[in-house]
């Protein structure tokens, strides 16, 4: 799956949907105290609902109000088949939740004045490069925050997939193609977004997970959040995430997105994530004390750049730096999350009102997350839900567009006739010229190719699907299916090239055969 909500372009587009039922009802941005305990028990119930019919495994809710935590509860299980049962102090994985978080970062070092949303990367990380050369050297903090940096969505998401580490990743965007051109397009991207975190934090002698700790957990006392990977496996009060298997939730693998931790790779406790909520809705300040400059820190919450259009009222909405933005009749500001194997969080902010929610599963997205947080704000605002929240979210996330998932070829039924392969020898060897995704090879070995790609690498048996096209099942975060693989043959009746359907979204899927490569001549 390439998700919008790491998956997250969606959780933008989803940001404006969140908030659009709200400017129907012209709601009036101060609640009336009177209203927020209703609210309160109204996500109460459909939260234990969601548990009690197997909508998921699992969900903690943090509610801030005036400055006070006013709702902190867990639902449901750590883990199926086991009996821990979820509290406020359970951690999550928080997905792309992550990108806010650590725009408070880089807004804390902005503050201390060595840089600023504007410094370019080209000279706080001069190692990093992108295709064109103009763009390399103007490309800013604030681009890459803000996912206007040209490249296409999702850039360097597969290669992680591959097992490329979050250094190889980076080193390689300066072989991807851009998508648009610089600042004209929105373009969700993980690793453009974590290389302005890097930078930011370079620029001051930290380590990313260092920065988090010194500008932000410790000075807030969250003592259960990390923006390391091996730190959340080593907690006891953790939620592992599921994924729908025979329509049963099972936890399969657990995500490790330390590659791309500050985009998505942050794991914290609804207790700990109402110390950020006071934080962001007390401008910078925590319990007396200033934390984050308040300009810098508002600077976040600005509009930067149209991130698509909201489907209820056809208002537009925006990303700002690290936020999903967007306007009724009064800011709002969002962001969602998600893993593929098992995670789907957000959080929803109300400056006006003071009022913020967080919510965060242990699940493979269903919308959830998103139709809680509306339900509450639609009736702590407007009295009651101005829609089905949960129902629409639900319904929308049913669609592979919504959640991002790949659109690859039907090859469920080979076509009949079918034509037969040539010998495999016509298609064994390395394949290259493709500085982007590295060399493959395909081997052939008792009657079967085989598919060897990434550095450790990862071996894919190849099934034969209709003359020169064979397929293998994706895996990883962004699995997509299953995958054509399609040599072209040249004059002398052997492949000259071969091109990689999952990995050719964007034009850069297909290698050049440098090498024959011996076969076991067996059944070949």
């Amino acid at each position: 799956m390439l998700k919008v909500l790491r998956f997250l372009g969606v959780a933008v587009l989803l940001a404006g949907l969140v908030f659009g039922g709200i400017n129907k009802t012209r709601a009036e941005p101060h609640p009336n105290p009177g209203m927020i305990e209703p609210a309160m028990r109204a996500i109460d119930k459909l939260a234990q609902q969601q548990v009690d019919t197997q909508k998921l495994p699992g969900l903690a809710i943090g509610i801030v109000y005036q400055d006070q935590v006013i709702y902190a509860k867990g639902f449901g299980v750590r883990e199926v088949g086991k009996p821990e049962r979820i509290d406020p102090d359970t951690v999550f994985q928080l997905a792309s939740v992550s990108k806010p978080m650590g725009a408070t970062v880089v807004a804390a070092l902005v503050g201390e004045g060595k840089i600023t949303w504007d410094s370019k990367i080209s000279d706080l990380d001069p190692a990093f490069q992108l295709i064109d050369p103009w763009v390399s050297h103007n490309l800013t903090l604030r681009d890459l925050y803000s996912h206007r940096s040209g490249l296409p969505e999702h850039a360097g998401d597969l290669l992680e997939d591959l097992g490329y580490d979050r250094t190889e990743v980076l080193h390689r965007l300066r072989y991807q193609k851009l998508a648009s051109s610089f600042r004209s397009r929105y373009a969700y991207t993980n690793f453009g977004l974590t290389e302005a975190a890097i930078a930011a934090a370079k620029a001051y002698g930290f380590d990313w997970a260092d920065a988090c700790d010194i500008k932000l957990y410790k000075p807030l006392g969250m003592t259960a959040t990390s923006s390391r990977f091996q730190d959340f496996t080593q907690r006891r009060n953790k939620a592992v995430g599921h994924v729908r298997v025979q329509n049963q939730w099972v936890h399969r693998e657990q995500r490790n997105p330390e590659a791309q931790s500050p985009a998505g790779g942050v794991s914290s406790s609804v207790n700990d994530m109402t110390k950020w909520m006071r934080l962001q809705l007390g401008n910078g300040r925590f319990a007396g004390q200033s934390i984050v400059a308040a300009a810098t820190l508002a600077e976040t919450h600005f509009p930067q750049i149209i991130s698509g259009t909201n489907p209820l009222n056809g208002n537009a909405t925006f990303y700002g730096l690290g936020w999903g933005v967007a306007y009724g009749d009064h800011l709002r500001l969002s962001h969602s999350g998600a893993f593929a194997l098992g995670a789907a969080t957000h959080v929803a902010l109300v400056p006006a009102a003071q009022l913020g929610i967080v919510v965060l599963t242990n699940a493979a997205p269903v919308g959830i997350a998103e139709g809680l947080a509306q339900v509450f704000l639609d009736t702590a605002l407007a009295g009651k839900p101005t829609q089905d929240w949960l129902a629409l979210y639900q319904q929308a996330f049913q669609d592979p567009a919504v959640v991002g998932i790949t659109t690859l070829s039907d090859y469920s039924q080979p076509p009949m006739p079918r034509t037969a392969a040539l010998k495999l020898a016509a298609y064994t060897g390395t394949y290259g010229d493709n500085p982007l995704v590295g060399d493959i090879q395909i081997t052939a070995h008792n009657g079967t190719l085989t598919l060897q790609i990434g550095p450790e690498p990862l071996r894919f048996q190849l099934t034969h699907y209709d003359r020169d096209t064979f397929t293998f099942d994706t895996v990883g975060e962004n699995a997509a299916g299953r995958s054509g693989v399609t040599f072209r043959i040249g004059a002398k009746g052997e492949a000259e090239s071969v091109v990689i359907e999952s990995l050719h979204q964007s034009g850069q899927g297909e290698f050049t055969r440098l090498a024959v490569a011996p076969t076991d001549n067996k059944k070949n």
